[in-house]
């Protein structure tokens, strides 16, 4: 069995249980036929010493190093680079227990893990892919700047034995700004069993539009959903629009709606959900919507498709490559008077669309078995 280290920029951690978890998903679809083991470091002013965490999940094991990092230090970025450095020398160290020597290294999300795996490759000749998921390279979001952010990138992916994006709009991106690598391949996010599984039913009067997001109105753009549906609620009060999720704009935004004055049962705010609870509340709805400035590769979206449902989403990052005419329907973002067109419109024929379809599509797509097998051959020629 191959043994797998992987390493990212992004985890669930007790500082924030949402944080990457597509990386979570990704490792444990793997671990469905590799022997997985996660390390990953992260910063806490709280502490004044290093904190190591051994979690047995599932299939996986992982090792979280809390390091200290004072801001109130005059050195303070030299401070939280040596610790950065040492709490993943401690972490590897614990990865090598019961003779676990990776035979590839797993780098989720740029640079600074690359450069690690970099060096590991340097010093132990393991070879290293990576996965990401940052949509910084992507012309809408254009934040990937820096002199020696890039040149230092351009070494780790030249130096991969394989990069895979997980949308093929981001692998172009990820070209144009010259990362170059003989081997990319497209490995979509994984869906939780929990979405491919059939909810109970429960009755209602009204139609249901569901939003599931971590609400930040930069990218997410919350707000414009909330105005449309603000506009729609003139033409017919037959729906009703269920938000899910928090963020940094949440409460902002529950205060904004409040100023628009729906009417009675329109909208709700429900905050943060279990898995669980999501995959309830998108069976028991009718059409999903997502209204984006950016995006990349959303797995909102693909829960959404592993339930059944049709998809109303801005034509951003990847998601033309999962929602088309079959499944859904597209809209330019920003665009707020098509959204309320194609919203009316949905609500009117969302039967049409063939649910079962939806469903096996998803599954063949974002399934932990199919995505697992997808990354566990590319293990095998990399490591050949």
């Amino acid at each position: 069995m191959i043994k797998v280290l992987f390493i990212s920029q992004w985890y669930p951690n007790r500082l924030d249980k949402m944080y990457g978890l597509f990386v979570q998903k990704h490792a444990e679809a793997v671990s469905l036929y590799c022997d997985v083991k996660v390390l990953y470091v992260q910063a806490d002013e709280s502490i004044e010493s290093f904190e190591m965490i051994i979690n047995k999940k599932n299939r996986i094991t992982e090792v979280i190093v809390y390091y200290p990092c004072r801001k109130t230090s005059f050195f303070y970025k030299a401070y939280k680079i040596k610790n950065y450095l040492k709490a993943y020398w401690k972490g590897y160290k614990e990865i090598l227990v019961d003779d676990f020597i990776p035979d590839i290294v797993h780098v989720n999300i740029l640079t600074r893990t690359g450069f690690i795996a970099y060096i590991i490759k340097l010093l132990k000749g393991i070879p290293y892919i990576i996965t990401e998921h940052w949509s910084r390279y992507l012309p809408t979001r254009n934040s990937y700047k820096g002199y020696l952010r890039k040149f230092i990138t351009r070494i780790v992916v030249k130096r991969a034995a394989a990069v895979l994006p997980v949308s093929e709009s981001l692998k172009k991106a990820m070209l144009n700004h010259n990362l170059k690598n003989d081997n990319y391949y497209v490995v979509n996010n994984v869906v939780d069993i929990c979405f491919f599984t059939d909810s109970i039913t429960v009755h209602r009067n009204k139609k249901r539009i569901i939003h599931i997001s971590c609400f930040d109105n930069e990218a997410k753009n919350v707000s414009g959903i909330v105005r449309v549906a603000r506009k729609l609620s003139n033409i017919r009060q037959d729906f009703e629009l269920i938000l899910i999720g928090t963020g940094i704009d949440f409460e902002k935004t529950v205060a904004y709606s409040q100023t628009l004055n729906f009417h009675p049962g329109i909208i709700h705010f429900l905050g943060e959900k279990t898995s669980e609870e999501v995959s309830n509340w998108i069976n028991n709805s009718d059409i999903f919507v997502l209204f984006s400035n950016y995006e990349n590769s959303p797995v909102v979206i693909s829960e959404s498709l592993a339930c059944g449902k049709p998809v109303i989403s801005s034509n951003v990052g990847g998601i033309s490559e999962h929602v088309n005419e079959t499944n859904g329907m597209l809209v330019e973002a920003g665009n707020e008077a098509e959204l309320l067109q194609k919203i009316d419109l949905m609500l009117n024929q969302f039967n049409k669309y063939d649910s079962e379809r939806i469903k096996k599509e998803a599954k063949n797509k974002f399934s932990y078995e199919s995505v697992g097998l997808q990354i566990t051959e590319i293990y095998k020629n990399c490591i050949k």
